[in-house]
Order: C-alpha cells, then sequence, then structure tokens
C-alpha cells in the first residue's frame, strides 16, 4: 500500500500545556522503575544483539476471513510474512525487565522512508511459562515515557508490553517538513490514523509470535490519542481481545471540532472553506465510534475524566455505550490532572491484563455474565464541563 501525505500539522505542543504536572508525578512513581536509565540511550551507550533463536519474520494470518467478518476494508490485510529486527537495549534502561528495540516494516508506504519502518520498544514479562502480551499507544504530544512507565508497571507483573511509536512520532518523524499523523488537513488525518492501524495489526502478529506470550491472551491499551486508537485498531484486529482505553472517546469530529487543544483545526478548516459534510465523511471513516460495535462481546476497561477539557465527556459516553457499555471508571478530574489517579489505575489497568483468558473462553464468561459489563462503576456529569477560553 502507499500513501502520500502533505506538510500540515497539527502541534503537540499545547496538548502537553500540563506537562510539568504528569513530569513530576511520573519523577515520583516512575524513578525505581528505571526512567532515569533513559539517559544511557542519549548518550549512545552500547547496546546487546539480537538473541539467537529469534525467528527473523513473522506470519501475519488473519484470524478470520475479513472480507466476510466485516472487517473495514480501509484495515483489512491478507496473509503475509515481514521481518523484523530486535536489539536488546542496555541493562538498566527497562528499570527491573529486559527490554529491546523492534523494528519492523510498515504495511502502508509512505513518501517518508523513515516513517515506513516502524519503531518500537518490548519490555519482556517476567516469570515462567506464557504471558499475556499488550500493544501500548502514546499521547498525542509525543512523550514517550509514560508509555514506558506503563509498559515497566506491565511487564515487572507478568505482562509482555509493546510501546509503538505511531506514524511521524519518534524515528519515524522526517526532518524535512512538518508531517503530523494528526493534521489540520483531514485527509492526512485518516491516512496517518489508517496506517497506525495496520501497524498495530502487525505488532499484534509480532507479540503472539513471541514464545514467551500466549496468542489467545492478547490485548492494547493506550492513553488520550493513544485510547482513541487503541479503540479503532481493537475494532479492526479480532486478536485484541482484552482492551483498556485511558482517556478516550468517539465521534473524532466533535473532539476536533470542540476541543481546547484543536484551534489549529477549526482554524484550517475555516481558512480552506471544507464543506463540514465531506470532513465529517473523511472522519468518520478512522472514527472509533463508527466501528466499535465489534467491540461486543470482548472484556474492555475505560478511564476517563469527567471534567476531561480534551476529550468531551459526552464523546466518551458515546462510544461507552456504542463498545456495549463496558466496566467503566470517572475520575473527577480534567485531562491533566487525571495524572493523579495514574498509579492506582496503572495497577487496575496490570490486574485487567492478567487476569485475561484464552479467547475461546474470554467469549464463554462474557455471554454467561452480561450483566458485568453493562453498568458503569460512576455516571458521568449530568452537564457538560465549563471549558477555558483559549489564551
Amino acid at each position: 500500500m502507499k500513501a502520500s501525505h502533505g506538510a500540515a500539522f497539527v502541534s503537540g505542543g499545547r496538548w502537553l500545556r500540563g506537562g510539568w504536572l504528569w513530569s513530576v508525578v511520573l519523577l515520583a512513581i516512575g524513578w525505581g522503575s528505571g526512567l532515569g536509565a533513559v539517559r544511557g540511550e542519549e548518550r549512545g551507550e552500547e547496546r546487546g544483539e539480537e538473541p539467537t533463536g529469534r525467528p527473523p519474520v513473522v506470519r501475519f494470518a488473519p484470524v478470520l476471513p475479513e472480507a466476510t467478518e466485516g472487517v473495514p476494508s480501509r484495515f483489512q490485510l491478507g496473509p503475509h510474512e515481514f521481518t523484523y529486527r530486535m536489539t536488546r537495549r542496555p541493562a538498566g534502561w527497562g528499570g527491573l525487565v529486559p527490554s529491546w528495540d523492534v523494528a519492523f516494516p510498515s504495511p502502508l508506504v509512505t513518501e517518508h522512508a523513515c516513517n515506513n519502518e516502524v519503531s518500537c520498544e518490548y519490555f519482556e514479562p517476567q516469570g515462567e511459562g506464557r504471558h499475556p502480551g499488550v500493544v501500548v499507544l502514546h499521547i498525542l504530544g509525543g512523550d514517550f515515557e509514560l508509555s514506558r512507565l506503563c509498559c515497566r508497571t506491565l511487564a515487572s507483573n507478568g505482562v509482555g508490553a509493546l510501546f509503538l511509536k505511531m506514524p511521524y512520532y519518534g524515528p519515524r518523524r522526517p526532518a524535512e517538513g512538518k508531517v503530523r499523523m494528526i493534521s489540520v488537513d483531514p485527509e492526512q488525518t485518516v491516512a496517518g490514523m489508517t496506517q497506525a492501524v495496520l501497524d498495530i495489526r502487525r505488532a499484534a502478529a509480532w507479540l503472539a509470535a513471541r514464545e514467551e506470550i500466549d496468542p489467545q491472551r492478547i490485548g492494547i491499551t493506550g492513553i488520550s490519542l493513544g485510547g482513541i486508537v487503541g479503540a479503532l485498531a481493537a475494532a479492526a484486529e479480532p486478536r485484541f481481545q482484552n482492551v483498556c482505553l485511558v482517556l478516550a472517546g468517539g465521534d473524532l469530529y466533535r473532539i476536533l471540532s470542540e476541543s481546547d487543544e484543536t484551534a489549529e483545526v477549526r482554524q484550517h478548516w475555516a481558512n480552506r472553506s471544507f464543506d463540514e459534510a465531506y470532513v465529517r465523511g473523511l472522519i468518520a471513516q478512522i472514527d472509533p465510534l463508527t466501528h466499535a460495535h465489534r467491540l461486543r462481546g470482548r472484556r474492555v476497561l475505560m478511564f476517563n475524566a469527567s471534567q476531561d477539557e480534551v476529550v468531551p465527556p459526552a464523546c466518551t459516553e458515546a462510544l461507552w455505550r456504542k463498545v456495549g457499555e463496558p466496566e467503566i471508571h470517572w475520575w473527577e478530574a480534567g485531562h491533566y490532572t487525571a495524572i493523579w489517579h495514574l498509579p492506582k489505575a496503572l495497577m487496575q489497568m496490570t490486574q485487567f491484563f492478567q487476569e485475561s483468558k484464552p479467547t475461546g473462553e474470554a467469549a464463554a464468561a462474557a455471554a454467561a455474565s452480561p450483566s458485568t459489563t453493562k453498568q458503569p462503576l460512576a455516571k458521568p456529569p449530568a452537564a457538560e464541563p465549563a471549558r477555558k477560553s483559549n489564551p
């Protein structure tokens, strides 16, 4: 597959308006998990090589016939093989768990060569036997430490974690131009989100092929943008039977149209006189709300903020209802102050993935006790929270 992308972009900096708060809390709860060891990577310390005996090729085989099972056509992948590289990071980089750099080609080829290789970090689960495996996705601003903290927590508790850098993030971002996955150009946003889903589907196959991972216990999690993309990817990939969404929602057009953090998008749309129906139609193709019905019957856990100024609570509730009203925790917080709830949420998330069952057993359990997934733990506020004006 090929895609072409323009240069327009949405800056992630304003999404990190509360970045100082995130940094302080991450430092406090993650120091013992190896956050300080990241400096070794920046100094260029020597890394170990890929262990012997690891297969250099992974075979992707659809779990179900995709055309007949309703997988959206833009997210479909046929049977194929892909190569990968795996290099161990320096001792201590991943805290108390071994960690590796992993790279494989994206199924979708863009005009930017650096974006065509999917860059990941794998945190190996501790303990004997086969373990659950989880794909972890990052926030819009590209602050990777939050995702790494999630990975260290999961892996140290027996859950393998593969942190995937989405299109045009980290090493996938070209030096020239200002190309971004989430762009002021709606067509580019659709292309970027589509590539992300295809990359994530390969990541699920990579995880399932690991000898220490139980291929029947694959899951996905993400925060904010990562949660939105995670919901979309889970709808396209049947392997993801365990889905944890943090600060996510549906109705992407509304999020882009109303969020305090996407004024650039709205201004660009106004300047270009985009037809609203045209933009809505484009965005609907990669909106989790369009495809969320495919998650019904799977294990889904949601964490959201009742005063979220980035993802409107109404958008969260819309996604929650479309998924089938799974277990949801509402925090009395905003999008950024929700960080104070992260320590407890990480433990709940870890337990959620630890308790995952092989695919067939999970489906049977869900069918046997539908009431356990039908009621939220708390209702969202009756009225929309007050919104701050843009500076």
